[in-house]
């Protein structure tokens, strides 16, 4: 039986495959349209996984579409009318109108006759991140800015079912919080909350206390966020007037950063992680399991992550790569497989490698006639390591591409972690981006406790862990400011080609980590045909590109 999971009603569309309730593929119609965080429905991303099963949309059991429309309205009236938010109500009934287009344009295009089931938003991203886990029974907490007129869901997964324990309602969101204050600070909302993460580590605690009013802790265990600070609930723009008169205004993009941003990412950070911890907290108490899943956009947020894993009472964690609402592609399919159909569960995810993947004859005609010195050679990570090791900074685009926003060692651009002037260099020369942006190690999993404190296995980088106080002199160049890293494990298992690069780095230094950062220049997407690799590698000062066996260096 094959599932096709499609999320297009929102950001990040996708489209997943399901065979049996085995994973074939899953992709991001950004990957494809190069464009960044793309809206448009996911044509390309629907063919390319119906292509590499080698199937037609006829072959199509079900198609689960990550939306339920309607379902905003009813949960929305009496917000609307409490709130005094009467547009949402107009334009949530011309989104579920919009979206309902989209499905009859989908039956259309691709002349589909079978079964479409409804998925709503939050079972979606519960699912994407419950069924692939490892766990048989687990406490699953999704937070996002929103979708189905939820931000905020507390269940329990128990093989092959999820049920609800709690749920807080837009315009209440720890992710419009968080995506009101990115846009504050003069980066992209709804795309760049990474970069208010990594700047919150500059800045001190000044404002920590005043900001605490902006989201309130209630005694049964969830929030509610002051609205008189904000302005996102009326549709008319992300913070009001009161938040302008206070802190002054927003900075202009590209504009320089002061102290006065840095402890407002600071603040905002913080007030992120109590919040979830309050959450977390309540949710192993009520459901006294043992294992936390996480899922939602603000999953993506590694700091908080790992206050969760090490304070809120819970011994493992896992969150899929495509934690974001791409991955709700993937929970549409595992819930319409597992909640509806009740199959069993089946085998976790342990890498993210869901992606295309290209043969070196379409490599090789992407590095013809570039004016590049292009080699085959016998062992692609044995020469990495060398280059690595003698200071190059190497493109690496290996196997199927992985899914989510982490680059994880099939489209990595790969650096030397032991010099401290590589970050600037990389930053500047390579991605073109902020330079309080930092880096990723990539560590060998045997080797990981002995760099990180209380080392965790983190395969899909979505945790950050204390670099170990004696080894980041060794590591400069991926530990960031406050003595920490969002590292990434890697196993001989699941990413034997990469793990065998870091081996043989290692034999060079002494170092099994590598700094991996993902392979896209600034506003790009992640790179998906080898063109794009070879185009990127042109425009920047990267050393040497690695396209599967294939060695190519500049005049």
């Amino acid at each position: 039986m094959r599932v096709l999971g499609i999320n297009c009603f929102s950001h990040d569309t996708a489209a997943c495959l399901l065979e049996d309730g085995r994973l074939v593929a899953l992709a991001e119609e950004e990957r494809f349209n190069r464009e960044r965080h793309t809206t448009r429905f996911p044509d390309q991303a629907i063919g390319f996984c119906l292509s590499l099963a080698g199937i037609g949309i006829d072959e199509v059991d079900v198609v689960a579409f990550a939306h339920r429309p309607g379902l905003d309205l009813a949960r929305g009236v009496a917000d609307a009318l409490v709130r005094r938010a009467p547009k949402r109500l107009a334009v949530q009934a011309y989104v579920d109108a919009n979206l309902l287009r989209k499905e009859a344009t989908f039956r259309a295009r691709w002349r589909y006759r079978g079964r479409i089931q409804h998925v709503g938003h939050h079972d979606a991203h519960a699912a994407s991140a419950f069924f692939p886990s490892p766990f048989e029974r687990a406490a699953v907490l999704t937070l996002d800015r929103g979708g189905d007129f939820l931000s905020t869901t507390l269940q329990v997964g128990t093989e092959s079912r999820l049920q609800r324990l709690a749920q807080v309602r837009n315009p209440d969101s720890l992710g419009e919080v968080y995506s009101a204050l990115t846009w504050y600070l003069g980066f992209e909302p709804n795309a760049d909350e990474g970069k208010t993460m990594g700047l919150a580590p500059y800045g001190t605690d000044k404002l920590a206390g005043e900001l605490s009013d902006l989201v309130r802790r209630t005694p049964d265990g969830l929030f509610r966020v002051n609205l008189a600070w904000f302005a996102y609930h009326r549709e008319g723009g992300w913070l009001s007037r009161q938040f302008l008169e206070r802190y002054g205004p927003p900075r202009e993009p590209k504009s320089a950063i002061g102290e006065h941003h840095q402890d407002l990412a600071f603040a905002v950070q913080d007030l992120l992680e109590e919040t979830a911890l309050h959450l977390a907290r309540v949710l192993r108490e009520r459901s006294r399991l043992p294992d936390l899943c996480l899922a939602g956009g603000v999953a993506l947020n590694s700091v908080m992550n790992s206050r969760l894993l090490g304070q809120a009472g819970f011994e493992r964690i896992f969150i899929q790569p495509a934690a974001s609402d791409a991955g709700n592609a993937l929970g549409a399919a595992l819930w319409v497989w597992h909640q509806r159909l009740g199959h069993p569960l089946g085998q976790a995810m342990r890498h993210a490698f869901h992606g295309a993947g290209w043969n070196e004859a379409e490599q090789a005609e992407a590095l013809a006639g570039q004016g590049l010195e292009v080699r085959r050679v016998a062992d692609p990570a044995a020469e990495a390591a060398r280059l690595l090791a003698e200071g190059a900074i190497v493109g690496w685009f290996q196997g199927r591409a992985e899914v989510g926003p982490r680059a994880l060692g099939a489209r990595s651009i790969l650096a030397d972690p032991r010099r401290s002037e590589t970050k600037d260099l990389v930053n500047a020369r390579v991605k073109r981006r902020e330079g309080f942006r930092p880096f990723a190690p990539s560590v060998l999993d045997e080797h990981g406790p002995e760099f990180f404190a209380g080392y965790h296995p983190n395969p899909f980088m979505l945790l950050v862990q204390p670099v170990r106080a004696d080894r980041r002199a060794l590591i400069p160049a991926v530990t960031h400011v406050d003595g920490t890293a969002r590292l990434q494990s890697v196993t001989p298992t699941e990413n034997p080609l990469y793990h065998r690069l870091i081996s043989r780095f290692a034999a060079h230094t002494g170092v099994p980590v590598l700094l991996n950062t993902s392979f896209n220049l600034r506003g790009e997407p992640i790179v998906h045909r080898p063109a794009e690799a070879v185009a990127d590698f042109l425009r920047s000062d990267i050393d040497a590109l690695f396209l599967g066996n294939l060695l190519a260096t500049k005049s």
